[in-house]
């Protein structure tokens, strides 16, 4: 409890989480469904929930350089979280073409928000080169938990409101996510010439490093028809939004457990290890929300599920970048885990998704994702051995 209530600049960095995963807690999962009330079609659903994702394939990188550059990463946090906040002024009645571009000047701004903010608080929780996991976990679980308050309060008040406070919503969570980045203390950090130092080219040569990278994509590939499509599909087979919020409420209370306890057992495996638990666990996930999703105790098996798919395996890649992008180069080794991860992985599964629900219904959506699963896992194997020529 101490951690809470201390002046450490943590606590700054946890609210800042708290209210940036209270807004996506709400935000990505009733966007469809949002949407949908306003007549898209499910075409016009994914290509506009694929968008978010589209802007994470340019802009995570773009404010990554500037940040690594000018070390203004506070101002620039703030600078973000202003225009976004006056993006959602708008939306309310907007047309889809002036959505569409209202929305798009939101994402390149958010989406950059967390790639600088983790470089930031990588800093904090290392100690001499090392990632403290229980340090992290303390953080990164207030995003949970702002993200489980929101999931599940918002499932219920549109349930029973409808979604014509979806903007209402929006416009309201990103009034918090600017408080908390006014609180983070501004500290510009240090900039210094990086002629001599290894630059970021030659550390994507390394042939170990494509492999965690390809890894990565396949596994949060996988994870997209989650995000993008599971709303939707629960809706299609007959369960309530307030049913629907629960059951995204279950996985991020899966996932608060594990950022929570993770200090007691991370160390027991290695990252390879880890990542194949991750991968297996997601095959099963997907196989479970396949066949399984019309069947509640099923669906609640999936959902716990969460709990590795996603919460240990961030872990496992923030762990793996602190370890490998030297400082000078920590921001644009988050961005780059925010492109590939969420930005290519993202635009794919919301296009590709929707094209599959539309010829093959939503199933199928998830049905290919336990084929890219099982992929990320052979991506392991082969991470593995580029690392352990002998193995």
């Amino acid at each position: 409890m101490k951690f809470f209530f201390s002046k450490s600049p943590l606590f700054a960095f946890a609210c800042l989480s708290a209210s940036y995963f209270a807004h996506i807690g709400f935000f990505n999962p009733y966007l469809s469904l949002w949407l949908k009330s306003q007549g898209a079609s499910l075409v016009v659903i994914g290509l506009m929930a694929s968008m978010q994702s589209f802007t994470r394939i340019f802009a995570p990188y773009g404010w990554g350089w500037l940040s690594d550059h000018t070390g203004e990463r506070v101002w620039l946090l703030r600078f973000c979280a202003g225009v976004a906040l006056l993006c959602s002024a708008f939306l309310k009645g907007a047309s889809m073409t002036l959505l569409a571009g209202l929305m798009l000047i939101m994402f390149i701004h958010t989406s950059a928000m967390m790639p600088m903010t983790e470089a930031a608080l990588s800093h904090w929780v290392s100690h001499e080169g090392r990632f403290d996991a229980k340090r992290y976990g303390r953080v990164r679980l207030c995003g949970s938990l702002g993200f489980l308050l929101t999931v599940c309060w918002a499932g219920f008040w549109f349930e029973h409101h409808g979604l014509d406070d979806f903007v209402g919503w929006t416009a309201t969570t990103l009034l918090a996510v600017n408080v908390g980045a006014w609180l983070i203390p501004n500290s510009k950090e240090s900039v210094h010439a990086h002629s001599t130092k290894e630059s970021m080219f030659q550390i994507l040569k390394k042939t170990h490093n494509r492999w965690f990278f390809l890894t990565m994509f396949f596994h949060i590939l996988s994870h997209m028809s989650i995000y993008f499509y599971l709303s939707l599909y629960l809706d299609q087979l007959g369960y309530d939004k307030t049913t629907i919020g629960l059951f995204w409420g279950l996985g991020v209370v899966v996932e608060i457990i594990v950022f929570y306890t993770q200090s007691a057992w991370f160390h027991r495996l290695d990252a390879m290890g880890w990542l194949k638990l991750c991968t297996l666990g997601m095959a099963l996930r997907m196989a479970l929300t396949t066949w399984g999703a019309g069947v509640w105790p099923a669906l609640l098996v999936a959902q716990m599920l969460h709990g590795l798919t996603f919460a240990v395996h961030h872990t496992v890649c923030m762990t793996w970048l602190n370890e490998h992008f030297s400082t000078h180069l920590r921001a644009r080794g988050q961005a780059l885990y925010s492109i590939v991860g969420y930005g290519l992985t993202g635009v794919l599964g919301g296009v590709g998704g929707a094209m599959l629900s539309q010829y093959g219904g939503l199933q199928s959506t998830f049905m290919v994702s336990m084929g890219l699963a099982l992929v990320a896992y052979g991506c392991v194997q082969r991470l593995k051995s580029a690392q352990d020529p002998q193995a």
